[in-house]
């Protein structure tokens, strides 16, 4: 089997998809295929676009004194 880029347990919604578009609302997703579709739908001819992922935030460093950057 192929590795995906990102793995290959993300799950098949439209908010992922190349053929789908967010709406004016940003609650609902525009297809091409399907028409106006809620963002978890998800089809056959699903294809992961893995530019549209929203990466997660990263966590703020914290709890460093300046002791800790001596030697």
């Amino acid at each position: 089997m192929k590795r995906r880029l990102y793995g290959n347990e993300i799950p098949p919604c439209c908010e992922y998809c190349e053929s789908a578009r967010r709406g004016v609302e940003g609650r609902s997703m525009l297809c091409v295929r399907h028409g106006v579709v809620p963002p978890y739908h998800h089809c056959r001819r699903f294809r992961y676009d893995p530019l549209k992922r929203v990466p997660a935030r990263q966590a703020a460093p914290g709890g460093f004194s300046e002791e800790d950057f001596r030697l």
